[in-house]
């Protein structure tokens, strides 16, 4: 019964022989009007930014019966304009003889509500790189311009030089211009692709000029002032040189007024002295500070032995003072150990 069919995995009954048309190619004229006249009761930011367009049912069937590779990529042509651009496919839901794309894509395509469009599937080739132009300086304003594009890109499927692709973010309209892209050719895919970003300057982007400072104010920042010779120690002295002068902060009051610094404060704040580069010769070493030799053992300041003696007793058998020589006094009672030795040093006893 069914001897002169063969039955296909596309779900396909063709006559036995016969091939699908395999090098045949969609390519059909449709009504063109914008995403926004499609009659859905809630805004879809995918087909209203984004770079897809919207087929009649009868365009899939067609589709499916010439085996188009997947994702599928289309061809817009306005022939009155001479004007092209490229696009991937959303859904099939328009009406027949209709097709639903971008405001941005009408815009390029220089196209008004209802006019003819030809249509018709291409192969295009990964895209490697594209260079993009923002239309407006209020791009530069996003935080994180290439995450926000990234995501945006989502909802694209190819590229065209010369489109002016829109996006929304944060309720907010964007326009980029497509300046270049690799590899030549009509247009590119970047539908699972890794695609190089580069941005040329917005439109209407000036460069800040810079701020020029008078020769003098600029020597006085960028040359301090040095202060004593390369060859001077005594000119680098700690003492000289930093002149400390402890507590000279300010102080804050908790009626939140400022208090006056005190006295020296101001002068140690505005110094912009800066030391020279001290240059000594080999062997030499320089702390900050004079550093006093110790003196030898026949050298001795201390003060000769005394000759009086008792009183309070001699500390030591050498010839310096006695040290640690004084007597302590408690509130406590004497332990009897120690009673019969105070009482035998102490006062004489009452009779």
């Amino acid at each position: 019964m069914f001897g002169d069919y063969d039955y296909e995995d596309t779900h396909h009954i063709l006559p036995r022989g016969a091939l699908p048309h395999q090098g045949s190619s969609f390519s059909e004229t449709y009504r063109c009007y914008s995403a926004a006249m499609m009659q859905t009761m809630t805004e879809r930011p995918e087909l209203l930014y984004g770079g897809k367009i919207v087929l009649p049912n009868s365009a899939f069937v067609k589709l499916s019966s010439l085996h188009i590779s997947w994702p599928m990529l289309f061809q817009l042509t306005n022939a009155a304009q001479d004007r092209t651009s490229h696009s991937g496919v959303l859904e099939f839901t328009a009406e027949e003889g209709r097709v639903y794309v971008p405001q941005w894509m009408m815009q390029t395509l220089l196209l008004e509500e209802g006019q003819f469009i030809d249509i018709k599937n291409v192969e295009l080739p990964l895209g490697t790189f594209v260079k993009i132009q923002p239309q407006s300086v209020d791009f530069l304003e996003i935080t994180d311009p290439k995450a926000v594009l990234e995501q945006a890109l989502r909802n694209f499927s190819t590229l065209t030089v010369g489109d002016i692709i829109s996006f929304k973010y944060n309720d907010k309209l964007y326009d980029i211009l497509v300046l270049e892209k690799k590899p030549e050719g009509q247009g590119i895919s970047i539908v699972e692709t890794d695609l190089e970003v580069d941005f040329a300057p917005p439109v209407g982007y000036v460069e800040p000029t810079p701020m020029h400072r008078p020769a003098s104010a600029a020597a006085a920042v960028n040359q301090p002032n040095l202060k004593g010779s390369t060859t001077s120690i005594k000119e680098h002295t700690v003492a000289e040189d930093i002149a400390f002068k402890p507590f000279a902060g300010s102080g804050q009051k908790l009626s939140g007024k400022k208090h006056g610094a005190p006295d020296g404060t101001a002068s140690l704040a505005d110094t912009t002295n800066v030391p020279a580069a001290l240059r000594l010769p080999p062997g030499k070493l320089f702390f900050g500070y004079p550093v006093v030799p110790v003196k030898g053992k026949g050298h001795s300041d201390t003060e000769p032995p005394s000759s009086s003696g008792g009183g309070g007793g001699s500390g030591g058998s050498g010839g310096g003072p006695p040290a640690f020589t004084g007597a302590g006094q408690t509130l406590k009672a004497a332990r009897r150990g120690a009673a019969g030795s105070s009482s035998t040093s102490g006062s004489p006893s009452r009779k």
